[in-house]
């Protein structure tokens, strides 16, 4: 008798405890499902209230949770849509296609004009790497590297790649700088959900292999000039490609926070002033709270 009743305490407070637990459990989980509707109405409101078309996907790499607006709408991608031809390339790298020191002799007849350095080159002067190129094309935007790049790895296979991926609103529809193809609507685009999955298998190394992720990732991560690097603090490591056209502006890649990295896209059109502040704006205020999360418990204490 004395047994069983040593048992039942036990059992009993045994099952205290586990009650106890699971009430902290919600109550921790209500305190950041609240921190998580909060950003939601935020980006809702900037959304709703930004002069233009305003898309918006972010995932936490941790958690799996997402916030989105307007997440599935097509919007065009200007130099966004350099991403999948780093991919490409990288891809057709590993298996052999091409080699990335193969070098390409520069002629002025293959050149074009808006951003980059290469339209100032002179004839037959430079012969450049694959490698130096794709540099070129994140890093500056080299529109001219760009083309260089899609005719030696083929437009048909980037959107090949895409298709193959499940990204079947994301396309390469015309090279830089191409005037006639603009004004007959064949834009380069995609949705801020699919950009935001391509970079997250790209990081997550489900794309290429170790090499030639860390590749691609190194030449996204140097530094340049991007609205969604300019709400995250210098010392975050942000892999991302920018891309500005008249009217439409758009970002997307990976910042690497420690303890709670996230994708995060955020595209715009029909602006009628530059759409880089708003974005900008939205990378201030994902970070602020991916930022929360990382140096804080469950409960929200600060533990930094």
């Amino acid at each position: 008798m004395r047994i069983l009743r040593l048992f039942t305490v036990a059992f009993l407070a045994f099952a205290l405890s586990s009650c106890l637990f699971a009430q902290q459990q919600d109550t921790a989980h209500s305190l950041q499902a609240a921190l998580s509707a909060k950003l939601t109405s935020d980006l809702n409101r900037t959304a709703a209230s930004y002069d233009g078309v305003m898309g918006i996907f972010v995932k936490d790499l941790t958690s799996g949770e997402t916030f989105a607006v307007n997440a599935d709408t097509i919007f065009p991608q200007a130099s966004s849509i350099k991403i999948p031809i780093l991919i490409e390339l990288m891809r057709q790298a590993q298996a052999a296609k091409l080699n990335l020191a193969e070098r390409m002799e520069i002629h002025r007849s293959r050149l074009v004009g808006g951003s980059g350095v290469l339209q100032f080159f002179s004839e037959n002067g430079s012969a450049l790497s694959l490698r130096d190129l794709a540099a070129l094309m994140v890093v500056l935007s080299d529109n001219s590297a760009t083309n260089l790049i899609i005719d030696r790895v083929g437009m048909e296979n980037v959107n090949t790649m895409l298709a193959g991926l499940g990204l079947d609103k994301t396309v390469l529809a015309r090279r830089m700088i191409d005037i006639a193809a603009e004004q007959a609507d064949r834009e380069n685009r995609s949705t801020p959900r699919q950009m935001a999955a391509l970079v997250e298998l790209l990081n997550a190394g489900k794309m290429l292999d170790a090499e030639h992720t860390q590749m691609a990732l190194e030449i996204l991560e140097y530094p340049k000039d991007s609205p969604l690097r300019a709400g995250v603090p210098p010392a975050i490591t942000v892999a991302e490609k920018p891309g500005s056209l008249s009217g439409a502006q758009c970002d997307s890649g990976v910042v690497l926070l420690e303890g709670r990295p996230y994708v995060i896209s955020v595209m715009t059109t029909f602006n009628t002033v530059d759409g880089g502040a708003a974005i900008t704006g939205v990378s201030r205020r994902v970070f602020g709270y991916f930022d929360r999360l990382a140096h804080a418990n469950a409960y929200g204490v600060a533990v930094r």
